[in-house]
């Protein structure tokens, strides 16, 4: 990794644990990524830590330029409270010009029930199941309005609605996408946002049954970056990652999720394995996207389990044929054609 003065345009692996729980032992924090432009930052996820780890590596909140969800999982978002909730105390001079937050809209029909099922759960707020991006920070700003009625009229703090402005991200009717019969058509890349610094685009990645599921590219005057967000292996990821200077794919180690459940037999247990096989990437296969894609690096993050598993990360470096890195949180990479 280099240092944050050798490249003005690079990520930080802010966190890189993945999964909505809090490993034992483990020395990574919550998935999220910070990629850097100039005096700028763009936030890609708000997994668990991700002020204090902006602080740890040095990022002002007052630089946030944009924040981009890949889907909506708890281990994804949960941190956006903090954001919004906190960020009335840096972010006052983006009233009339607020922070973009752009994510998936609203699944519109909850997922088929697991085949392990013996009976069909009930799902949680039946009135409105799959709120999108939007709708959700909304209400958790909502639940939170005694707090911040407090702050906006006891001390005139501007209210995180008027500092953030969430969106959901509309898909291109042309692609034929549905949540359940059609999440990930093959498809190309669409810009979802452009300003002075950055381009991103995005495309569908297969991660169910959460949908619609995204991966972000960034193209900067120096170079491009490919995050991934959650999922199996996907040829729309070789696409979005053809010849990009850095691709950070998600990884899990399958024979750990093997040991977990490997003396268990009841129905949550089999549709757990089930879950993890049919929605997340082997490291092998994180190498072959990256491969396959021409790309001239490859990080590995959102690593499940979140301890230490470096040898088995590592493999990764087989089938890959550029440069390689396991980065740690706060790690810098230098974002380059």
């Amino acid at each position: 990794m280099v240092q944050e003065h050798q490249a003005r345009h690079h990520v930080v692996t802010l966190g890189t644990a993945g999964g909505p729980r809090f490993w034992k032992g483990a020395t990574r924090t919550g998935i999220a990524t910070a990629v850097v432009v100039d005096d700028g930052f763009y936030l890609v996820d708000c997994g668990h830590g991700v002020g204090r780890q902006l602080e740890r590596a040095g990022l002002e909140l007052s630089n946030l330029k944009g924040v981009f969800i890949t889907h909506l999982h708890s281990d994804h978002t949960v941190d956006l409270n903090s954001l919004g909730l906190f960020g009335m105390y840096e972010l006052q001079s983006r009233v009339g010009d607020p922070v973009p937050i752009l994510g998936p809209g609203n699944r519109g029909v909850l997922p088929p029930t697991s085949p392990q099922a013996k009976v069909a759960p009930r799902p949680l707020n039946p009135s409105d199941p799959t709120p999108g991006t939007a709708a959700m920070f909304r209400k958790l700003m909502e639940a939170y309005a005694t707090d911040l009625n407090d702050r906006i009229i006891d001390a005139l703090r501007p209210s995180p609605l008027d500092l953030f402005d969430a969106r959901d991200i509309e898909l291109p009717t042309s692609v034929g996408f549905h949540a359940n019969d059609n999440p990930t058509p093959v498809m190309e890349p669409f810009e979802v946002y452009r300003d002075e610094q950055v381009v991103v685009s995005a495309i569908l990645v297969d991660h169910p049954p959460i949908a619609p599921a995204f991966a972000f590219l960034f193209e900067t005057a120096q170079g491009s970056v490919c995050i991934s967000g959650d999922t199996t292996f996907t040829p729309n990821m070789i696409t979005l990652s053809k010849g990009a200077g850095l691709v950070l794919h998600e990884a899990i180690d399958f024979a750990f999720i093997d040991s977990m459940y490997q003396d268990k037999n009841d129905e949550t247990s089999r549709a757990s394995i089930d879950h993890h096989y049919k929605s997340h990437t082997s490291v092998q296969d994180a190498a072959r996207v990256a491969e396959e894609a021409g790309a001239k690096r490859l990080a590995l993050h959102h690593l499940v389990p979140g301890m230490d598993r470096r040898p088995v990360w590592a493999e990764a470096a087989d089938s890959f044929s550029g440069e390689f890195f396991i980065p740690n949180d706060l790690d810098i990479i230098p974002i380059t054609h």
